[in-house]
C-alpha cells in the first residue's frame, strides 16, 4: 500500500502551518514550527529560502489542496475519490468533502481518542484492531454512517496497548457526532458531523472546489 514515509515535519514546514501529524508533540515546545525564528520558518529544500513571489490563482488552490490533503494523511488518488463523492451527494460540495474525510474509519479512531494521530489510527485499523458493528474492519477509507458502532475486537482488548484504555480515553474529549461508552472501549456515529462540527486549522475549501472544477 502506497503511503508517505518521509519526515512528517518537512510537510508542516512546506505548507507554512501546524499540521498536527505528532499527535501531543505538536502542541508541545519540540515542535520544529515554533523552535525555528519566524525568519527561518521557509519551506524546506534548497529552493526554500528563494525571493517570495506572488502565487497564481492554481498556486493558491494548490497549496490548499495539499493542507487538506496532508492534515488528514491522505494520498492524491483517494483524496480525488473522496472529491468526487462529495459532489456526488449534492448540496455544499465543499462541506462534503470534509464531512467524507471525516468520516474515514482512521479519522474516526483517532477522533475516538484510541490514537494520538491519525498515522497511528491508521496502522491500528491495518492491523485489525476495530470492528464496524461487529463485524472486523481493518480498511483505513472505510466511510462509517451515522448509527455505525466502532469498538475494539475482543480479542486486541488483551493486548498492553488497550489494557486499562479507558482510563486514557477520560482524559480526552471526543466530538459532538460521536458518542462515547469509555468502559466498552466503543462508540457510536451519533450523527454526520456538520462544517461546525468539524475541528480543522483554517482551510480554504472553496479554493480546493475550484482546484478539481478546472
Amino acid at each position: 500500500m502506497a503511503r508517505y514515509t518521509g519526515p512528517v515535519c518537512r510537510l508542516c514546514r512546506r505548507e507554512g502551518m501546524k499540521l498536527y501529524l505528532k499527535g501531543a508533540r505538536c502542541d508541545g515546545p519540540k515542535c520544529p514550527i515554533v523552535q525555528r525564528a519566524p525568519a527561518r520558518n521557509f519551506p524546506p529544500g534548497q529552493h526554500g529560502q528563494r525571493r517570495t513571489r506572488r502565487p497564481s490563482e492554481f498556486g493558491l488552490q494548490l497549496r490548499e489542496k495539499q493542507k487538506v490533503r496532508r492534515f488528514y494523511g491522505v494520498l492524491e488518488t483517494q483524496f480525488r475519490k473522496h472529491y468526487r463523492e462529495a459532489d456526488r451527494r449534492g448540496g455544499n460540495t465543499a462541506d462534503n468533502l470534509l464531512q467524507v474525510l471525516e468520516t474515514r474509519l482512521d479519522n474516526v479512531v483517532y477522533r475516538m481518542g484510541f490514537a494520538d494521530s491519525r498515522k497511528q489510527a491508521r496502522q491500528l485499523v491495518r492491523h485489525g484492531h476495530f470492528t464496524v458493528n461487529g463485524r472486523k474492519t481493518n480498511i483505513p477509507s472505510f466511510i462509517v454512517k451515522a448509527g455505525d458502532a466502532v469498538s475494539v475486537r475482543t480479542e486486541s482488548r488483551r493486548l498492553e496497548y488497550f489494557k486499562d484504555y479507558n482510563e486514557v480515553l477520560n482524559t480526552r474529549q471526543a466530538p459532538d457526532w460521536i458518542a462515547m461508552d469509555n468502559l466498552q472501549l466503543a462508540g457510536r456515529v451519533a450523527s454526520l458531523p456538520t462544517r461546525d462540527q468539524i475541528q480543522v486549522p483554517t482551510f480554504n475549501e472553496a479554493l480546493i472546489i475550484e482546484y478539481y472544477s478546472r
